[in-house]
């Protein structure tokens, strides 16, 4: 028999019984809706989690120009000693935190010279001058020179870096300590010379005041700036600074925006590295500047389980294009954000960067089981709540075959009569079967609509993450389809098997 046919015999049965009809693709939209709905839920919690970690920078990667090993903080001779022993002597470090102060000082004028023997032509830069940047000392005396320390990292590195399968978002990066003067107001904080997709890799990031600077701007060098919102409320106090100018190096530099966060994993405070801070093309310090080299690179991962990988390649990489042989060290460090968070709970920064070097694997245990527990969590709660829902669909399921059950034994003698004038088994029961995929379809798209009315309403109005993808559409439709056949086969084998003689007979 043609489908159109089928169809047509298939809408007429339906419409006999339209209260059981309706009742049953009620029960069918219900069931679909619930799951789309759990689905949305589930998906969007991962999506949500998936965010946090990258706002919280877990999927991170900084390559730094320079081998830098831990000094010992009363080492005035630049002999690098191991980190187990930086370690051991965190005691007496912790007992002379002044004279720590003071080295930190001069270490840091070692690496600022090293890295820019420019920058120490601009007196309101001598690291050694006294102000009053609540972690300025921190800050100077973080990063000390050891073993192997070289400007080594290029442009070119970048753009090999961007090569690298795995690698979503890659930003040079130029950073100087600097004073930002705007009138009688002058804050010291840091500068980073980078590149116009940091915000891309900066998810916590929103621009509530302006914009980043563009592709245009970043080409041409041109000075423009924007400000951390800790920088900003330093500087300009509650004045709107967009349009206008500061003073570093006494150049001008054109505000063109502000970069804070509403992200909970990531507050701006002062004398963070993200808001107490300021940003402006690395071209621009490169022209400024002359610096041919880059300070570091910045290399988001697309998922976090991503990390250590994209971290191998990263160095196999660059030892290649640095020509180094097997037995020579690295000339540059591949770190993530294992060495900040231990810094951020509360250890001196020498200390965190001696226990990263110590306990072997920290930041691939940090970073990746991180993100494949969450990553596993969020699925199996995907899983659980679509489960729950899909009982629903199931007592879906079973009104459609009770509703063809009935159907078959109201139309025992239509069957016979059929059958009578040549319909064959197959023929009957595949009637039963289009009949049973028409009522369970027909609830499936009903039910797309009612649960991408769900999510949205969740969304707007419990504020809740909800995310539909047009898979989980179409399997929703696609499932619909199938219980409708799983639960019509036996009504419609059933009616196949009577026979046509005593259906005849039936009343």
């Amino acid at each position: 028999m043609p489908t159109r046919s089928s169809l047509a015999i298939a809408f007429r049965a339906l419409r006999r019984n339209r209260l059981q009809t309706s009742l049953t693709i009620i029960g069918m939209t219900i069931g679909v809706a619930a799951v789309l709905a759990m689905i949305a839920i589930g998906t969007g919690a991962e999506a949500a989690i998936e965010d946090q970690i990258r706002a919280a920078g877990m999927n991170l990667i900084v390559v730094t120009a320079g081998n830098y090993k831990v000094k010992a903080t009363d080492d005035f001779g630049g002999g690098a000693v191991e980190p187990s022993a930086a370690l051991r002597r965190h005691d007496d470090v912790a007992q002379s935190s002044g004279a720590c102060e003071k080295i930190s000082v001069v270490c840091a004028t070692r690496v600022m010279s090293f890295f820019s023997p420019t920058l120490l032509a601009h007196p309101e830069d001598d690291p050694m001058e006294k102000h009053d940047h609540p972690t300025a000392r921190q800050r100077l005396g973080d990063s000390e020179a050891g073993l192997g320390s070289a400007a080594t990292l290029t442009a070119e590195d970048a753009e090999a870096i961007r090569g690298i399968r795995g690698v979503q978002y890659v930003a040079e990066g130029l950073h100087q300590n600097v004073h930002v003067k705007a009138g009688d107001k002058r804050w010291f904080t840091r500068l980073n010379g980078t590149d116009l997709h940091l915000p891309l890799i900066r998810r916590a990031w929103t621009i509530p005041s302006g914009r980043f600077f563009n592709a245009g701007e970043q080409s041409r060098a041109e000075q423009v700036i924007v400000l951390g919102s800790v920088a900003a409320q330093r500087v300009f106090s509650d004045k709107n600074p967009l349009g206008r100018d500061v003073t570093i190096w006494n150049q001008p530099f054109r505000v063109v925006g502000v970069v804070t966060t509403t992200s909970w994993m990531v507050a701006p405070a002062p004398g963070d590295d993200q808001f107490d801070a300021v940003y402006t093309p690395f071209s621009t310090v490169h022209r400024l500047l002359n610096l041919a080299k880059l300070n570091d690179i910045t290399i988001t991962a697309a998922s976090t389980g991503e990390v250590s990988p994209i971290m191998s390649e990263v160095t196999r990489l660059l030892r290649v294009r640095h020509g180094i042989g097997d037995e020579k060290p690295d000339d540059f460090t591949v770190t993530t954000q294992a060495r900040q968070a231990l810094a951020r709970g509360g250890l001196r920064p020498d200390v965190a960067r001696a226990v990263v070097g110590n306990v072997s694997g920290l930041e691939k245990v940090t970073l990746e089981q991180l993100g494949k527990t969450l990553d596993r969590a969020t699925r199996t709660m995907t899983a659980l709540l679509a489960g729950i829902a899909a009982v629903s669909l199931l007592v879906g399921g079973i009104g459609i075959m009770n509703i063809m059950l009935l159907s078959v034994t109201e139309r025992t003698r239509e069957i016979g009569v059929r059958r009578a004038v040549g319909a064959r088994a197959r023929d009957v029961r595949s009637q039963f079967v289009l009949e049973a995929v028409v009522l369970s379809v027909t609830g499936g798209v009903i039910g797309v609509i009612v649960g991408l009315a769900a999510a949205q309403g969740l969304s707007r109005y419990l504020h809740w993450s909800t995310t539909i993808s047009p898979v989980a559409v179409i399997l929703s439709v696609g499932v619909a389809a199938a219980v409708g056949i799983f639960f019509g086969w036996y009504p419609a084998k059933q009616a196949a098997r009577l026979d046509p003689i005593q259906s005849l007979r039936y009343e």
